[in-house]
């Protein structure tokens, strides 16, 4: 696929010169005759592509994103439940299957045109020309904390009160009475004039014959009876008795095992295998070599990953062991003088030259402001590469047999793993069954078919079904890393040491595009960006260019307010003018986590604010110096993500990404050594443990606002605001993550 932004969508025809191109009309229309034998089973009626009724009344939604842990599905459903009247006791759920019908079109809707007016009569033809551009992309994503604030607002809710109105007019045709007479309560249809009721099933039938509405009167904030409350997650029970299937889970007749080895250096080739003592060994298959592979996922291509030796066995554990009695000669195609330093030093390098620079933003006179400045600060950042490491080891399973393939696989972007697998085979994409599972992580990995794609090549050499199992160390020496970065920045100060001039040049921009820019109301802002690229294999990782902006620019932010002797919430806030949005955001977490009580001897406050994904969240994190080390206390956070779909859901996400941001910014360090990623596993690349984690406070504002985001935006502020802690605390102030490399931290 191409690269999932708003150029690609844009060079696709889309959008043309800030208009919409319409031209013929492409409306979907209903789809439910192509898609009934795919998705419902007998004694169900699929009446709208997401919505599907049974003749026990029980409603099931049709999700097209994955379920990951995030509780996205959840979510969806009650959005489309709240608009149909569902009773949500007999709602169910259903992953959408990996077919073009269930691209994620309204990404489209959500993400480019959220900003653009659209008139309800184009609104059909615009989906269905976002339904064609993401068929040719074959995105079925699910990432970028777009699946609630795109499919759900554009798609789900749509979908829901669509289908009403559809069961509504089945009703009203069949009792020969006014459509606006009838009423809908928990999946009932009532007439009260002559005292009629039947449940949806009834007319199930003669609604799926009809055709939806793409602009069905939606509900008000205030009618909602299902949005707005913490209701059970159906995926929770089988993964607490570990019924709910994993694609590690999958078992097929025949079915050995497989594990793999790619070139230790990105882009490497093999040139001499030693496999006779694996191959001797009890259970072993076969040993193969799969070619290097430019693997594609939600964001970019990348160069060629490196060719990969396989061993195929009998069972896992044979197989690993097998792969380790390998002796394997590389060709590193010179690479193996690259370290992490020689990376830092190019981005150094490209920073001083400035060649290839590109705006992000310009904005007044930024010469005449540092002219003019009583003071000038100075200061540069850097992020090192970083691993994703989700719980469950990727792994998928295919059976490829002469003119088809099956795949079981966790993935993030059904679809395209899909095209991408078919293309490896040399298949058409219809001769590729896909069957996603539920995920034990993603973070953005998940997005980036390379692993599956291995299975279905090894399965297609041996003619048996395979199940391909990474261990720890090829995940984390062979993932897709969000990308090392340095930052460069200046603040022009006047006499109240209040920035008039704000310069900032970065190296390595990826999406969203807007992550680098500040909410702060100064008057000159020239920010920029160079690419310095290395043949580390890079990709998205949770919140993507956030994470890495949103400490570099919230520490950054602290040193001006440092400089100026001022506080740094109160500084913030009085910057806020023109984001009152925000402002109440930073005001709510600096007064849950009682911001300006003293401390203590070795204790100190950091504060960050960072909107990102379409939510605000501001944290306020409290630390405690302990013979030096430091022990991280307490972490109060504050999101507007404008209506909390699911307040426990919305606040678990939120925890989630502060653990996650709090293991990168203390340990997470992926070094290059000679070329190669020199960690392997969670002994040499730590994560946070619950013996050291904080307590964390969530605090939700419901401000009625677009809906915003939840799997992403607790992540960016967590860095710059524990920075600023240890800053408060200690008086250094650390400009290099992890922050374990400047302090010790207390276990």
């Amino acid at each position: 696929m191409n690269k999932w932004t708003r150029r690609a969508f844009i060079s696709a025809g889309v959008v043309v010169g800030g208009g919409i191109l319409v031209g013929v009309a492409m409306r979907p229309g209903n789809r439910v005759a192509d898609l009934q034998d795919a998705v419902a089973d007998d004694g169900e009626t699929l009446v709208h592509a997401f919505i599907k009724i049974d003749q026990d009344n029980v409603v099931t939604v049709i999700s097209p994103h994955a379920e990951m842990g995030q509780g996205a599905q959840t979510a969806l459903a009650q959005m489309a439940a709240e608009e149909l009247d569902a009773d949500w006791d007999k709602v169910r759920i259903e992953e959408a299957p990996a077919l073009s019908d269930y691209t994620t079109y309204t990404l489209g809707r959500g993400y480019l045109l959220k900003d653009v007016p659209l008139p309800g009569a184009v609104i059909p033809t615009i989906d269905g020309v976002m339904m064609r551009v993401t068929n040719a992309l074959n995105a079925q994503i699910t990432g970028g904390s777009l699946s609630i604030r795109a499919t759900g607002q554009y798609g789900m809710r749509v979908a829901g009160a669509a289908t009403k109105d559809m069961l509504k007019q089945a009703a009203a045709e069949a009792w020969s009475v006014p459509f606006d007479q009838i009423e809908t309560e928990k999946s009932m249809l009532h007439h009260h004039a002559s005292s009629r009721s039947a449940p949806y099933a009834t007319f199930a039938t003669a609604a799926a014959e009809m055709t939806p509405s793409y602009t069905p009167e939606l509900k008000d904030m205030g009618d909602f009876s299902i949005i707005g409350q913490s209701v059970e997650r159906q995926d929770i029970p089988g993964k607490v008795d570990g019924t709910a299937p994993f694609a590690l889970d999958v078992r097929v007749p025949g079915m050995v095992y497989a594990t793999t080895r790619r070139a230790p250096v990105f882009g490497g080739t093999v040139v001499r295998i030693d496999d006779a003592e694996a191959r001797q060994m009890t259970g072993v298959i076969d040993v193969i070599t799969l070619p290097s592979d430019a693997s594609e996922g939600m964001l970019g291509g990348y160069e060629p990953t490196g060719e990969t030796v396989a061993v195929v066995a009998d069972s896992y554990w044979t197989a690993s062991q097998a792969l380790e009695a390998l002796t394997i000669e590389w060709d590193s195609k010179g690479r193996d003088s690259v370290t992490s330093e020689t990376i830092y030093a190019k981005h150094a390098q490209d920073l001083t030259s400035g060649a290839g620079r590109e705006s992000d933003l310009s904005q007044g006179d930024i010469e005449a402001a540092f002219d003019a400045a009583a003071t000038v600060i100075e200061a540069e950042y850097r992020v090192p590469y970083l691993a994703h490491t989700a719980m469950e080891p990727l792994n998928a399973t295919a059976n490829v047999s002469g003119s088809s393939a099956e795949i079981w696989v966790g993935c993030q972007n059904p679809l395209g793993f899909r095209r991408k697998i078919a293309t490896a085979l040399d298949l058409n994409e219809e001769q590729v069954t896909l069957n996603n599972t539920f995920m034990g992580g993603g973070f953005g990995r998940k997005a980036i078919p390379d692993w599956a794609v291995q299975a279905a090549l090894i399965s297609k050499a041996v003619g048996k079904p395979v199940q391909l199992i990474w261990s720890r160390e090829e995940d984390v020496r062979q993932d897709f890393y969000r990308p090392s970065s340095t930052s460069r920045f200046r603040a022009a100060l006047d006499d109240n040491g209040i920035p008039q001039g704000w310069q900032n040049t970065y190296v390595n921009k990826q999406e969203p595009v807007e992550a680098p820019l500040i909410p702060y109301t100064v008057a000159a802002k020239d920010i920029g960006y160079i690419q310095s690229p290395s043949h580390v294999p890079w990709g998205a990782w949770r919140s993507v260019d956030e994470s890495q902006q949103g400490f570099f620019t919230e520490s950054f932010i602290d040193e001006c307010a440092h400089a100026a002797g001022q506080d740094p919430y109160e500084y913030r806030a009085a910057m806020l003018s023109d984001h009152p949005r925000m402002k109440a955001v930073l005001d709510k977490a600096a007064e849950a986590a009682d911001w300006g009580t003293p401390l203590g001897e070795d204790r100190g406050r950091g504060i960050a604010v960072k909107e990102s994904f379409g939510s605000i969240v501001a944290e306020v994190i409290e630390v405690t110096m302990i013979n030096r080390d430091v022990r991280v206390d307490r972490v109060v956070a504050a999101i507007d993500a404008g209506v909390a779909i699911t307040p426990d859901g919305l606040k678990a996400q939120v925890e989630s990404g502060i653990i996650y941001a709090l293991t990168a910014a203390i340990h997470g360090e992926i070094t290059i050594e000679d070329g190669a990623v020199a960690q392997g596993n969670f002994y040499d690349y730590e994560a946070l443990r619950m013996s050291t984690a904080p307590r964390i406070e969530t605090h939700i504002i419901n401000s009625g606002h677009e809906i915003g985001g939840a799997g992403e935006p607790g992540t960016p502020p967590a860095a710059a605001a524990l920075a600023n802690a240890i800053f408060a605390a200690t008086g250094t102030r650390a400009r290099q993550l992890p922050l374990a490399k400047n302090v010790g931290f207390y276990v």
